[in-house]
């Protein structure tokens, strides 16, 4: 079989366990991405249905359930009171990041699934937090992380687990987009530190490079290095406009860069001793897969949006929930992304390398 004969015969969903049942949803937060992708995307799956928005204004709570078709609008304080608690059975949390805690808290006190938005929370402790709440309560908790059902990046872990590159050797990654063209918002939740957390472009974009490398890899890095700057007016209450790092997995040396300043661009490429393969375009949308292996070179035409990305990862939580499967990006994954971004800032500010904190997490 050839390499582009054996992209073919790729099989979807291979995760896929449940054949029936509905997950239906409370979309807690109504920025662009739940109303504009969220949304669109559960109407899409199979698994699951939009039954409850929430938000702060009352008025956008009614005008996004009207225009959806979707029956009950209520206030976060509502939310919070348990109003139409009996009409879901999962939250989506898209508030901004440290805002996550009260919602997450408040579900898993209700006895409700939990798919909460990335990065986990704005620190390491309030993730803690979190975490503990939900094992407290026996409550099930996914963070949302898109990439690892997209069909593009889980080919590529087969890849990898199948030896086609041989060893792993390093990883270069890149996340980059001009923020303030896209929202032209200096106050914006993500320019401001007390919400964002450790900083803005780590947090927001080379997150996705750091997870999508942990899940290829299936191994977490022991040591961190980092280069941060901030030079425009925008990002003076932080130290992270740009940054650059490096990422020790032991046997495995990881370079990645990102931006909340610069053209929109995402990469990340795996070389190993016998081959390579990178995704570019990798987290916009669109993901694409490229590989090669001495004379054989091939690309996966299977590339999804992001809205397709989240109907894929809306029904891999459904299909937990209605089967009590295990989940892989759960909190205790997620919480090593904190840590590490907590490290890189860290490592950036006292210019040392720092050990990252925390037991292992990889899916082994």
């Amino acid at each position: 079989m050839t390499l582009a004969e054996w992209f073919d015969d790729y099989e979807d969903r291979d995760w896929q366990t449940a054949t029936s049942g509905t997950v239906r949803y409370a979309i807690i937060g109504l920025g662009w991405w739940a109303t504009d992708v969220a949304v669109p995307a559960i109407a899409d799956s199979a698994l699951g249905e939009t039954t409850t928005v929430v938000s702060s204004s009352r008025e956008k709570a009614e005008r996004v359930a009207t225009e959806n078709d979707i029956p009950h609008a209520i206030t976060y304080d509502e939310f919070h009171a348990g109003e139409t608690t009996d009409a879901y059975d999962a939250v989506y949390v898209s508030t901004p990041n440290a805002h996550h805690h009260e919602y997450v808290t408040t579900a898993a006190e209700q006895g409700k699934g939990i798919l909460c938005e990335k990065p986990m929370e704005a620190t390491v402790e309030r993730a803690e937090e979190m975490l503990e709440t939900c094992r407290d309560e026996d409550a099930t908790l996914m963070v949302a992380y898109r990439m690892q059902t997209d069909p593009a990046v889980r080919r590529a872990r087969e890849l990898v687990e199948q030896g086609f590159i041989g060893e792993p050797v390093s990883v270069y990654g890149h996340n980059s987009q001009p923020l303030l063209e896209m929202i032209p918002d200096t106050d914006q939740w993500r320019l401001t530190p007390a919400i964002t957390g450790y900083g803005t472009s780590v947090m927001d974009l080379g997150i996705y490079s750091i997870n999508t490398a942990r899940y290829l890899l299936d191994r977490d890095p022991e040591r961190v290095q980092a280069m941060m700057a901030s030079e425009s007016e925008a990002f003076e209450s932080l130290d992270d406009e740009r940054a650059s790092f490096l990422l020790d997995f032991g046997d495995v040396e990881m370079v990645s860069t990102a931006t909340q300043n610069g053209q929109s661009d995402s990469q990340l490429k795996i070389t190993g001793t016998e081959g390579q393969i990178e995704l570019r375009p990798a987290f916009h949308g669109e993901c694409r897969l490229h590989a090669v292996r001495g004379d054989r070179r091939a690309d996966f035409d299977r590339a999804f949006g992001a809205e397709e990305e989240m109907c894929e990862e809306f029904d891999y939580f459904a299909d937990r929930l209605l089967t009590d499967g295990a989940i892989e990006p759960d909190g205790e994954h997620a919480l090593t992304d904190l840590r590490i971004i907590k490290a890189l800032h860290e490592a950036a500010e006292t210019g040392t390398v720092i050990d990252v904190e925390g037991e292992p997490n990889c899916r082994s």
